[in-house]
Order: structure tokens, then sequence, then C-alpha cells
């Protein structure tokens, strides 16, 4: 039997893969919580990653609701806004026979109890144990895990099993060792729960490395110094201010080859992609993070070039909308700068916040992407204009 998590709620830590509570919604410093507007417009699109961050208060009718309720949207002149159920029931407005909104500290707890069982099992629990345990029909508790966590019952299982793998692969003298340590009851089965998803082969992650082979070089660029490395399957790091000694600390076991005629093709197509932030997203990837961490990665690069998001938009992006602190983890703990674009995220209040390689270079990035942008809308114009003037 596995020991639960000392904290069973939500989610994974970005950066430590420890399980995590993700909901309390907890900010970034700095980053202020969404005002009232902001609220509306997610009351509008019935949006259920909402559903928990506040109630939606109506005077005329002495009701409140979920932010997803499927009834008619009242006049926003007549809407406020509460914290909590309780404190809409304080206000003295009753709840919602539609979309029960008070039902949501139910939903909490039962997501909460579903997370400790999986959590403490030697084997998956079926999803009519989860639903039978807390009390609802298996497919009213699918749902309502799904909203909540961003993944199935089972897919939440899966992903935490393969988190316990990684970090069982760092602790364990040998692959197999670490597949069974992870509760996969077969090396078959363990193999398949990581067909098809990026990352060095299982067997690299013992020791830091070991057997992988990585290409790297040091490359001048307009932002300075930098380091990229890839492995056959991809880039694996993308740095500033960074040498070969920081890439040994990073795979102290891997095979590190300076230069390859055969990578000089990949590194060109990375330079160009620094030079001329846009979509990198042709450019193949080698990275593995925990299932909280790829989601965010890959919120990332679904960002267009020229525009930026909040640490709370990608939280909500992912489904994850109260994991605010732990998406920001996740956005610092990435690889492969400029491929994976954490340059594009900034503070809710529209400052830049922080970046791993300076604010300068931060600044920089955003500029040029703004500037692609509006040069590629001027092209289009014009081509539409010249168009339009041969048509007449």
């Amino acid at each position: 039997m596995f020991d639960s998590p000392a904290a069973p709620r939500f989610g994974y830590d970005g950066n430590s893969n420890a399980m995590i509570d993700i909901v309390s919604p907890a900010l970034p410093d700095g980053t202020p919580p969404i005002d009232d507007d902001a609220r509306w417009q997610r009351v509008l699109m019935r949006d259920r990653a909402s559903d928990g961050l506040f109630v939606t208060c109506v005077r005329t009718t002495g009701i409140y609701c979920r932010p997803s309720c499927a009834a008619r949207h009242p006049g926003r002149a007549n809407v406020e806004f509460r914290p909590t159920p309780a404190e809409a029931e304080a206000a003295g407005f009753r709840a919602c026979l539609r979309c029960r909104p008070d039902a949501v500290a139910r939903d909490e707890a039962a997501v909460a109890e579903a997370i400790a069982l999986i959590g403490a099992a030697e084997k998956p629990p079926t999803l009519d144990r989860l639903a039978a345990t807390t009390g609802y029909s298996p497919a009213h508790f699918q749902r309502v895990f799904k909203r909540a966590v961003g993944l199935s019952p089972a897919a939440y299982a899966r992903a935490m099993r393969r988190t316990r793998a990684g970090e069982a692969l760092t602790r364990e003298d040998s692959v197999a060792q670490a597949i069974y340590a992870a509760g996969f009851s077969a090396p078959s089965r363990f193999y398949a729960a990581h067909e098809g998803r990026l990352g060095m082969a299982p067997s690299a992650w013992v020791a830091g490395g070991a057997g992988a082979e990585i290409h790297w070089a040091m490359i001048g660029t307009s932002l300075g110094r930098m380091l990229v490395a890839a492995t056959a399957k991809g880039v694996c790091r993308l740095s500033f201010d960074e040498d070969e000694a920081a890439l040994r600390r990073r795979f102290p076991h891997a095979t590190l080859i300076e230069g390859s005629a055969k990578f000089a093709d990949l590194f060109d197509r990375v330079v160009a992609a620094v030079e001329t932030p846009g979509d990198g997203r042709a450019i193949p990837l080698d990275v593995r993070g925990t299932a909280f961490q790829e989601a965010v990665w890959q919120a990332l690069q679904r960002i267009p070039p020229g525009e930026t998001r909040s640490y709370a938009d990608i939280a909500a992006a992912i489904g994850r909308p109260k994991a605010v602190r732990a998406a920001g983890s996740a956005n610092g703990a990435n690889n492969v700068a400029i491929l994976i674009p954490c340059h594009r995220v900034i503070r809710g209040d529209g400052t830049l916040g922080g970046y791993a390689y300076g604010l300068d270079r931060k600044r920089i990035l955003l500029d040029r992407e703004r500037d692609g942008v509006s040069d590629q809308r001027g092209g289009d114009q014009r081509a539409a204009g010249s168009l339009g003037g041969a048509q007449e």
C-alpha cells in the first residue's frame, strides 16, 4: 500500500511533483484577484472552471448561482458577487435550485476523498467504488471530478503513477525496481503508460541521464550567448548565461557531445526562432515533467505570438483555475526557453513579473513579437488593398 500524499487535494506542484491543494485560491505575490468585470465575463461564458471561485447574487430574485448556471442571465445592474455560498447566504440570498451552488463544498470534499483513496490504493480504485464511497452516481462523480481536477479519476490515477515512476527512477538502482516501486504490476504496463509521451527513455532517468546522448552547442545571439542541447528526439535544453558545466550538472551521467553536423540544421532553426520569435512549435522537443507541468507548458505554446497571459489565465486554460501559484511554479520549471514561451506570461496587473534570464531579455522578446505581428498585419492589409484595386 502507498502512503497517502501529505496534502491530498487537487493537483501536482510544478517543481517538486508533490501533491498540492488547489482548492484555496492562492495567487502569486503581487497578482491581484479578478475584478467584478472579469467575473461578469465568466458568467456570460458560463465558465465551469470558475465554479467555486465566486457566486453570482441576483438582487431582484434573492437567488445566488454558480458562474456556469444554465439559467437565463440577469441584468448586470442587478448582480453582485460573493466569494462563497456562506457569505451569499449571510447576505440574505438563497441557493439556486437549478445549479445548486451550495453543493460546491460537498463536491470539493468528495474529490479530496477520492484523491486520498487513489493515493492510498495499491491498484487504482474503480469509478464505481469512488462514487459509492463519496455518495454520488458514477456518471455524476466522473463529471464532478473532471471539472475540479481536469482529468477523469482513471487518468488522474495514471498520471499519479507516472509521477511516482519518475521519482522512483531517480531513487532506485534499476528501471525494474522503479517500475514496481511506482505501483505498476508489470514492465509492459509501465511502458504502455509512457508511450507517446515527450521525454528521454525511462532508463535515461536513472542517475541523471545515463545512456542518453546529448548534443550541445554554445551559440552567439542578439540576446547573448545561448546554450542549446538536444537528443535524437528534440531540444532538451535552451538557456542563456549557462555553459557545459551547467548542462553536465543537469545530466551528470549523460554522454555530452559538443557540436555535430547532423544537429546543425536543428540548431539553426532554434537560432532563427530566437532571433525572430514567433511560433516555434514545429521544432521538436525532448522534455519531461509532471502531468501538471506538461499541461502548463502546452498552454504556453498555445499563446499566440504578440500576446501575453497572466498566471491566472494559464491556470484557467488548463482547467485548474485555483492552481495559480502552481502554474507559476510550472512556468518557472520550463527547461526550454522561447520554444516553450514562458516569457509570454506576465503579472495580472500588466507588469512583466520575473524571468529566469533577466527582464531585459523578456522585454526584447515581447517587443519583437508585437512588432512582428504588427508588420504582418500591415502587410496583409496592403495585400488586401491591392487585391481590391485589381478587382475594380
